[in-house]
């Protein structure tokens, strides 16, 4: 799905966002170089590309790597949103022929991919919440 500049743009454009929300900013670090990194490294191996998250981090537990902080609904779906747009703009700005080498397919697959991001991150970002 555009490869690994396709998953390192959405991370950036994530991370823009997280810079300016006044709700998530404080549960990350000041300095996001790493997160930034464990998260687009994250996501490349989960949508099929090589294993260097789990090969530098190990098994990616992400239930237990958000424990220690406080994700209600409300964060849940700041993240979520931030995500999402991220994914919007990304896809929006990709060449029709980087997703997936269809040029002529493209809007239908950035239609499909979307889809199929929103459902992933819709499960995964609930199953962080653990605050009421």
């Amino acid at each position: 799905m555009g490869g690994s500049e396709f998953f390192w743009s959405v991370v950036d454009r994530f991370y823009d966002g997280v810079e300016h929300d006044l709700l998530l900013k404080p549960l990350y670090p000041e300095d996001l170089t790493d997160a930034k990194r464990h998260t687009a490294l994250f996501l490349i191996q989960y949508w099929g590309g090589p294993a260097t998250y789990s090969e530098e981090r190990g098994h990616p537990r992400l239930r237990m790597r958000h424990l220690p902080f406080a994700i209600g609904p409300a964060e849940r779906d700041a993240w979520l949103e931030l995500m999402m747009a991220a994914i919007d703009a990304t896809l929006a700005d990709a060449p029709p022929e980087s997703l997936l080498g269809h040029p002529t397919e493209g809007p239908a697959i950035a239609g499909s991919a979307r889809s199929m991001f929103a459902d992933y991150f819709e499960q995964a970002s609930s199953a962080m919440i653990n605050q009421p």
